[in-house]
């Protein structure tokens, strides 16, 4: 007698989500999100986007985005 096994065929990947149109920083030094490869150099560049307000932890947040420190910058 013979038998054959046969697998289920792998799940497909998930694709990955859309980043906001902003210029990759490969230096990190933005600060607040870390890892982020989303980096805007102003708040006109985040309002541009359609991002503002953005808030940490949001890519491409950074202090540099935020006056008073409270989390949440170009508001």
């Amino acid at each position: 007698m013979r038998v054959t096994v046969t697998a289920a065929p792998p799940e497909p990947e998930p694709k990955p989500a859309k980043k906001p149109a902003a210029r990759d920083d490969s230096t990190g030094g933005s600060g607040g999100s870390g890892g982020s490869s989303a980096y805007y150099e102003n708040c006109d560049a985040v309002r541009a986007a359609g991002a503002a307000p953005i808030r940490s932890g949001q890519p491409g947040y950074g202090r540099h985005l935020d006056r008073d420190g409270d989390g949440v910058g170009c508001e």
